[in-house]
């Protein structure tokens, strides 16, 4: 996880010279057949005449191609493309662009000097006895503000009726700060051919050790009525030395991390995983402070430059400049943004966004041509080992309101081209529409000597086994390590070994399982998996299509779904009051699982499910004689639908984690229980639901809600019943009623809500002293409406099981009546980064056993 946290991005690719060999290549922006070998290269510098300083960032480009890159942090820059180049160009803004012309077909070193294009205005001395206030009202540069938010529809792309653009995208981590001891160390002396002397960040020359590089070339379509938007992957070429992270799904998280379609039109934008208020939304006067700070004549016309602040330096808020057209459309035609040292981000040390926007061959309005965003993370706030990234994505040959067949928008939105994951050097030179640096050029060939030397691999197989909890024994992997160890009053001290198979092995039959022991019940546990994979995918990828035969024999406290024993976090060993009800668990089950790739599945299973009775909980019949029941058995047929529509997955080495976003998830299950089935006792049919939403309120944060209900038809004992989820552990749980004991509620039907808002430090970065420790703040509230029909109830029905009773240390169960259970909670998140501390309240049922209104929960939240 504190890789990810440092999860950053450096370029690389392959540089030609004019002496290399090239195969024939097509322009796309001519359409004319290059000659074969003919490759024009331009590097240099780019200084202010006025300072004799680098200009960062500045925009070259081969005139009347697509072919472009930036100047560095120093000025300097490379630019090299397939084909015969005569005219170069420079464009900053708030300079006046420079064409200069080059030899096509060589190598061109030039030395540009850019002058400054505003227009000097007349220097006005103010004198105040005091510091002048900022206000909102009579404010030129706040009345140009509201002008752009009042064009934003007729500025921003998705205005048009249909758009199409084809997408470079190039994204990469490198690592810095590298202390010479590690680097003129034994350990690291048969690598040093990885470093990168050369690379600059944050203006300043480090010593780097590229970790990933990735490239994608798309093409984008998008319909506005009805919505449709179609993305086709046509090539993929990725590269890395992180081979101890399980990398499967890992773009997605780098591409939200860094700006998956940023957009300064919309009123937020989402970046390094979490929602910064965009300098032109709707509601940005309120928090930002803008400035006029040029005019600027440009060969398109006058503009305007506006600088920008935030009013409260803790929030999620850029600063930086927009440039705007003065011509009536109030378009953005340049954008730099970065933020201030004081916002309230974990192991961020600088993040610079640059966007650039080009007139349309129309001249109607200004699009979009490319976004860089360059930042760097690290434990420590300004030394010690740290991650630089940067993720450049060029934008080319638009077509607007140009529709495609009507049946062409009846595809899938995410597509994939054959061949796309091609690596031939010879297509991605022709292709790319960026260039690359010598030193990036050299990865790919850099990454694949290193995966050669054993050293290497042996590293990498210990990483693996402590960051995805397998050791890799080729077609087989044991583990996960993480589950070796654990304890609970029932078993004592638990330990557990398992493994699994991999697709090295087989790609349509996998094994998975485990053993574990108790030395205080001295009961053997055991769980048996089968996957037979009809698409060749492994049970933990996506997506699922297999079916699955198991058998598990292992103990579990009533209603928790094995959360005890086989998740086994460290909190979740430490419990606070009594927690003596357990059941030991016998259960075959036959499943098929389908997910479809718009994110809708279904799991159909059969189970035969045994159930005894252990520690003082009892399974005994309300009838004359008291009947004890050894063995609750029951046969099932059930089925699981989900739906979350424009799901994102980060994958891992032993579970998926959706990367929650504003579209809702819906699950359904219904359950049915045959009686006389191979010994099922019962008959009944148990229908549940929830659906889950995150709700975004920009600078406040975000709410998560989830909506839950149940009923079960048919009578039935008590551990058939829905048993709410209790949290007895000191680990905070978000999906449990924290101050609810195990067994302590059982229904047959049932509502309830959970809201937990999270306002990403926005009241307390407001106060004094307090603001500096970046905490964050949390609310919950969770409420559980229910009851138990008479039949279901042993106190008015007969032949039921009876309710464990309260009293002599045991805590007893109950059913869930008219009064609803309600509990609140409150927290202080990000506590030295990692840790949130919530306190809860319990609100009824006070006066059962064991029940203490006031309880705290601790929770290790390590995030950004």
């Amino acid at each position: 996880m504190l890789i990810s946290f440092c999860a950053a991005a450096q370029q690389t690719d392959t540089v030609k010279k004019a002496t290399d060999t090239v195969k024939p290549a097509i322009d796309t922006t001519h359409k004319t057949v290059m000659p074969a070998g003919v490759v024009t290269e331009v590097s240099g510098r780019v200084i202010d005449v006025a300072t004799g300083k680098g200009l960062a960032y500045t925009g070259v480009s081969f005139f009347g191609s697509v072919y472009s890159t930036h100047a560095d942090e120093q000025g300097k820059f490379i630019l090299s493309a397939p084909g015969s180049f005569n005219h170069v160009v420079f464009s900053n803004v708030g300079y006046l662009s420079v064409n200069r012309s080059i030899k096509p077909g060589q190598a061109n070193e030039l030395q540009i000097r850019m002058k400054g294009s505003q227009t000097q205005l007349k220097g006005v001395t103010v004198v105040s006895a005091k510091k002048t206030k900022y206000r909102n009202k009579g404010n030129p540069a706040v009345s140009l503000i509201q002008q752009i938010i009042n064009h934003k529809d007729e500025n921003r792309m998705a205005s048009s009726n249909y758009l199409q653009y084809d997408e470079y995208e190039r994204i990469g981590l490198s690592l810095f700060n590298l202390s010479q001891k590690f680097i003129n160390g034994k350990f690291f002396s048969k690598y040093k051919f990885m470093l990168d002397s050369v690379q600059v960040i944050n203006g300043v020359k480090q010593t780097t050790l590229p970790a990933l590089f990735s490239e994608k070339l798309s093409q984008y379509y998008y319909r506005k009525n009805p919505e449709k938007s179609i993305r086709i992957l046509k090539a993929q070429k990725q590269t890395n030395i992180l081979k101890f992270i399980d990398t499967a799904g890992f773009d997605v998280y780098l591409n939200r991390l860094y700006g998956d379609n940023l957009d300064i039109y919309e009123n937020n934008i989402f970046i390094i995983a979490d929602q910064f208020l965009s300098p032109i939304s709707n509601h940005s006067p309120d928090f930002y402070k803008f400035f006029i700070a040029d005019t600027i004549n440009t060969p398109h016309g006058k503009m305007v430059e506006v600088n920008f602040t935030p009013r409260n330096k803790g929030d999620l808020l850029f600063e930086g400049k927009l440039q705007v057209t003065l011509d009536g459309h109030y378009a953005v035609t340049g954008c730099e943004m970065n933020v201030n040292k004081q916002i309230n981000i974990n192991f961020m040390r600088s993040l610079k966004i640059r966007l650039d926007f080009t007139k349309d061959s129309l001249g109607s309005r200004y699009l979009l041509t490319k976004s860089d965003v360059r930042a760097d993370f690290g434990i420590k706030k300004d030394k010690g080992l740290g991650v630089f990234g940067e993720r450049t994505v060029s934008y080319s040959n638009y077509k607007l309101n140009a529709p495609q067949p009507a049946n062409f928008y009846d595809g899938k939105s995410q597509q994939v081209a054959p061949n796309a994951y091609r690596a031939d050097t010879a297509y991605w030179t022709s292709h790319r529409t960026d260039t690359l640096n010598r030193q990036q050029a050299q990865i790919y060939g850099k990454v694949s000597r290193l995966e050669q030397m054993p050293s290497f691999k042996r590293t990498t197989w210990i990483a693996d086994l402590l960051t995805g909890g397998y050791g890799n024994l080729g077609p087989v992997q044991f583990g996960p390590i993480g589950q070796f160890f654990a304890f609970n009053n029932q078993e004592g001290f638990r330990s557990q070994i398992g493994g699994r198979t991999t697709p090295e092995m087989s790609k349509w039959l996998y094994l998975e399982g485990y053993a574990g022991y108790g030395t205080k019940d001295g009961k053997a546990k055991y769980n048996l998996i089968s996957y037979f994979s009809l698409n060749n995918v492994a049970p933990y990828r996506f997506p699922n299509d297999y079916f699955r035969i198991s058998y598990l024999n292992d103990v579990d406290v009533p209603g928790q779904s094995f959360t005890i024993n086989n998740r086994q976090a460290a909190l979740s060993s430490f419990h606070t009051g009594k927690t003596d009800y357990w059941i030991y668990h016998k259960i075959f089950r036959v499943a098929y699982v389908k997910e479809f790739e718009n994110h809708f599945s279904f799991n159909a299973v059969l189970k035969n499910w045994n159930q005894q009775a252990a520690g003082t909980l009892l399974f005994q019949v309300n009838d004359a004689n008291n009947t004890l029941v050894h063995n609750l058995v029951t046969t099932e047929a059930d089925v699981h639908l989900r739906y979350a529509p424009n799901e994102q997955i980060l994958e891992g080495t032993q579970m998926r984690h959706t990367i929650y976003s504003k579209y809702p998830i819906f699950n359904m299950e219904i359950d049915h229980g045959f009686k006389g089935v191979l010994n099922g006792s019962y008959s009944y049919t148990n229908i549940s639901a929830n659906i889950y939403k995150r709700f975004y309120f920009s600078q406040l944060g975000y709410s998560d809600i989830t909506l839950m209900g149940g009923y079960i038809a048919g009578k039935v004992p008590f551990p058939l019943l829905n048993i709410s989820t209790a949290n007895q552990s000191i680990a905070y749980d978000p999906d449990a009623y924290n101050k609810m004991n195990y067994l302590e509620f059982v229904n047959d039907h049932y509502i309830g809500f959970n809201i937990t808002q999270s306002f990403n430090g926005f009241l307390l970065n407001k106060i004094p002293l307090i603001q500096h420790l970046k905490l964050r703040e949390f609310l919950s509230l969770k409420v559980l409406c229910g009851g138990l029909r008479n039949e279901n109830n042993p106190a008015f029905s007969s032949n039921v099981y009876k309710f464990p009773q309260g009293g002599n240390g045991a805590n007893g169960t109950f059913a869930l009546g008219n009064t609803p259970y309600i509990e609140a909670g409150a927290g202080i998140g990000n506590i030295f980064k990692i840790m949130r501390i919530d306190v809860i309240k319990r609100y009824d049922y006070l006066s059962h056993p064991g029940i203490a209104p006031y309880g705290i929960k601790f929770s290790f939240q390590p995030d950004l």
